[in-house]
Formats: C-alpha cells, structure tokens, sequence
C-alpha cells in the first residue's frame, strides 16, 4: 500500500480530484459569494419588513412618492421605477444571450450581447440617480414636520422639502434612510456589475478568451448579474409594491 502511495504524482494526489460540483472553482466561488450577498440582502429587507410593520400607521405609501417621470409632471405612481425594472431585466436577457454566444465561441455574438447589457446597465444607474435627486429635493409644497431645533434644544414645526438622512417630507425618517440604503446598496452592486462587464468586454474585445478557447468569464459574471437583477425584484416587490 505504501509503495502504491509512494508512486502517485503529487500534484495529482492533491488536485482534489472531481469537483463535486462539476464545476470549475471561479463559479463555485462566484456561488458562495451570492449566497453570501443574498442573505445580506435578505437581512436588509426584512429589518425594513420589522420598522414598516412599527410604523404602519405613518409609513407612506410608495405609490404617492414616486410619481414623477421624466418630461411631465403628471401624477404616474410607480410608472419611472417600472420602467427602471423592465431595463434591468431586458439586460438580464442579453446576458443570457452572450453567454450562450460564448458557448457556441461566438465572439461577434458575445460582443453586441455584452455591448447592449452594459448599455442597459448603465440605463438603469442613470435612472437610479434621477430618481434620487427627485427624492431628495421633494414636492414644490413640502409637509410639515417635526424637527430638532438645536438652539432650542426642543423639537419644533417646521416645513420639510424632500429627504435627507434625519427628516423627509413623505413620513418617519426610517422610510428615507432604508431607501437610501437598499436602493443605494444595490445600486452600488449594479454600478459595480457595469465596470466589470466593461472588463470583460475590453477582454473579449482583445481576444482574451478567444485564445483561451473559452468563454468561462462571460457566464461567472453573468451569474452575478443575474443575480442583481434577481435581488432587485425583491427590493421592487417588497419596497414598492407592498
């Protein structure tokens, strides 16, 4: 037995064998990533189920906040942030598109595929921040509120235009700080999902995984954008929907 032992490689006695997977390592490590990010995201929209469910007497409803749509000022509830949904999701079909170029080593393929899913991503960032600065500045009438007077070391009545970290005109202030957060923590994902498919777009371009003889990179990172669009359909459903 010994001698048995004695005479296997050693790089072959700890490749590890067979991935139990049957997965190379990049996309098994790409799997623990997103479920490492899921139950962020998960952590997140359910403190924001608990603070709603507090002040379910005072919470706006998302249908009278987010009205506005670029180029009319008449009242569309919710029309801006679907319109933001169905880009992000056409993205996500294009990506499935250059993957399944890159299956096939379709390079021409994998080009117009990934060129248009970054276009739509960065359709939606742009979209994103719009939306915020509609948020932050408000309504032309504002809400009164109560806030802090520092000099008077009381809260006092005081009119409030749009939304900041401590006090916004659509209701408690928790309403403003989770928007910020989750929208903005997913935004971040989706910004940061742009520049890594401008990456791996410039690789494509330069025949990186042509000389390779595959396309593994395109379907890892269309993993993780599905996955951002995937997560942004709860964050619609739970934060502007129900």
């Amino acid at each position: 037995m010994s001698h048995a032992v004695a005479n296997v490689d050693e790089k072959e006695a700890w490749n590890g064998g067979q991935s139990p997977f049957r997965m190379s390592y990049g996309k098994m490590m790409m799997w623990f990533f997103l479920v490492s990010d899921a139950l962020t995201f998960s952590g997140l929209l359910s403190a924001y189920g608990f603070v709603r469910h507090k002040y379910s007497d005072a919470w706006p409803a998302a249908e009278d906040v987010f009205t506005h749509f670029p180029g009319t000022h008449a009242h569309l509830p919710l029309f801006y942030v679907g319109l933001m949904t169905f880009i992000l999701i056409m993205s996500s079909v294009t990506m499935v598109l250059a993957v399944e170029a890159g299956h096939r080593n379709d390079k021409r393929g994998v080009i117009i595929w990934m060129l248009l899913t970054i276009i739509g991503g960065f359709m939606f960032v742009g979209s994103q921040a719009w939306e915020w600065y509609n948020f932050i500045t408000g309504t032309a009438e504002g809400a009164t509120r109560m806030v802090w007077d520092i000099d008077a070391g009381k809260y006092v009545s005081q009119v409030v235009q749009g939304a900041n970290m401590t006090v916004n005109e659509y209701g408690p202030a928790q309403f403003a700080n989770f928007f910020f957060f989750i929208t903005g923590f997913h935004g971040f994902h989706v910004f940061s999902g742009v520049i890594i498919n401008c990456v791996i777009f410039i690789n494509v371009l330069a025949g990186t995984y042509e000389r390779r003889g595959h396309y593994e990179m395109i379907e890892k990172v269309g993993l993780y954008w599905h996955f951002v669009d995937l997560v942004w359909v709860f964050v619609f459903t739970f934060f502007y929907l129900l």
